[in-house]
Order: C-alpha cells, then structure tokens, then sequence
C-alpha cells in the first residue's frame, strides 16, 4: 500500500496534507473545517471525525494526475 492511499484521521491532519496553513505555518482549523464542510477537499466524516487519504486530498490540487 502506497503512503498516499493510507488513511488520515482528523481535520488537523487533512488540513496539513492540503497545505491550509496561518502565516505561521499552523494548520488553519477553521479554514480546514470550512473546505471540508462545504465538499471543497475530498473527505468522509464518520461521526465528528473527518477521513481521507492524501490521494484524495491532493487530486483536488492536482486533477487526475495525482492519481
């Protein structure tokens, strides 16, 4: 299994995946939980708990080539 098809917990961790970040290079929740909500990064939620893998993630930014 590649590292882009293993699983990623968490909008922290998506967020920093898709490179959402503050000035200061924090992961920007706010932003992240925005995308994710409104289908603009390619996650699952399961309960309160977003899911994704970085190929998903990224095939958003980089069309199908990421695939």
């Amino acid at each position: 299994m590649s590292d882009l098809d293993r699983p990623v917990w968490g909008a922290a961790e998506i967020g920093r995946i898709a490179n959402v970040t503050k000035p200061d290079g924090t992961v920007d929740l706010r932003r992240t939980y925005y995308l994710l909500e409104n289908k603009l990064l390619d996650a699952d939620k399961f309960g309160r708990r977003y899911a994704s893998t970085p190929r998903r993630i990224l095939r958003r930014f980089a069309g199908e080539a990421a695939a």
